[in-house]
C-alpha cells in the first residue's frame, strides 16, 4: 500500500504535456501534478483553482498599463480591436501577454459577443430575458417552483453565450475565456484585465462594442 506522505514520482513527458496545455511554469506544473497524484485532468483543475484564487487576490490592484489587441479574420471581412490590461509596461511587453490579446481578439472576431461580463448586463436586459424564458416554461404547464429553475438555467446560459468572461475559449472549450485570464495572472503575477472591445464587420451598419466601464472610459 502506498504512503500517502511520499513523494509522488512525475515524469518529465508528464510536465512537458501539461505546460502544452496550459502554459504554466514547470514548477507550477510539476506541483500540481503531485497534488493531483500524477492525473493530468486533475492538474488542469488545480492550477485553474490556482489562477483563480490569484485572479481574486490581485483584482483590486490597478491595472493602467497594457496593449490594444487586434485580429482580422481571413479575407478581411471581419475586424477586432480589444484592450487589455496589466500592471506594468514589462509584462505588457511579455510574449504570454501578447499572445493573450491576440487570442482575446480572434475569439471576439469568432463569435457574437454582446458584453465583457456579465455584471455589465443592463438590468432592463435581464427582465426582458427572465420574462420570455418565463413564459416559454410556463406554457409547459410545469410548477411554479420547477418553472423558476428553468428561468435560472436560461439565465446563465444567456450569460454563457453573450458575456465575454462566460464564453468558453474557442481555442480550448474546456476552459472560458475568463479562466484563461486567471491562469495568465498566476502565471505573470499581475492583475489583468479585459476592458473593452470593439467589433467590425463589412456590411454592418454599426460595430459591436462592449466596455466593461462606460463612465471610467467617458472619463478619459
Amino acid at each position: 500500500m502506498t504512503n500517502p506522505t511520499e513523494p509522488v514520482n512525475i515524469a518529465a513527458q508528464l510536465v512537458k504535456e501539461l505546460r502544452e496545455r496550459t502554459g504554466a511554469g514547470f514548477s507550477d506544473c510539476r506541483s500540481a501534478l503531485v497534488e493531483a497524484k500524477g492525473n493530468l485532468e486533475g492538474a488542469i483543475d488545480v492550477l485553474r483553482k490556482k489562477g483563480q484564487a490569484a485572479a481574486q487576490k490581485k483584482a483590486a490592484r490597478q491595472a493602467s498599463e497594457g496593449l490594444v489587441g487586434h485580429y482580422i479574420h481571413a479575407g478581411g471581412k471581419i475586424g477586432v480591436l480589444v484592450e487589455i490590461n496589466c500592471e506594468s509596461d514589462f509584462v505588457a511587453r511579455t510574449e504570454d501577454f501578447q499572445r493573450l490579446c491576440h487570442d482575446v481578439a480572434m475569439h471576439i472576431a469568432a463569435l457574437d459577443t454582446r458584453f465583457v461580463r456579465r455584471e455589465d448586463v443592463t438590468q432592463e436586459i435581464l427582465d426582458r430575458e427572465r420574462e420570455i424564458y418565463k413564459a416559454q416554461a410556463r406554457a409547459t404547464g410545469k410548477p411554479d417552483a420547477v418553472v423558476e429553475k428553468i428561468v435560472n438555467g436560461k439565465m446563465e446560459k444567456f450569460y454563457e453565450e453573450n458575456c465575454l468572461y462566460e464564453q468558453h475559449f474557442i481555442k480550448d472549450e474546456s476552459m472560458t475565456v475568463g479562466e484563461m485570464v486567471s491562469q495568465m495572472i498566476h502565471k505573470l503575477g499581475e492583475n489583468i484585465s479585459i476592458r473593452r472591445y470593439v467589433r467590425f464587420k463589412v456590411g454592418e451598419s454599426a460595430a459591436a462594442t462592449a466596455d466593461e466601464s462606460p463612465a471610467a472610459v467617458a472619463a478619459n
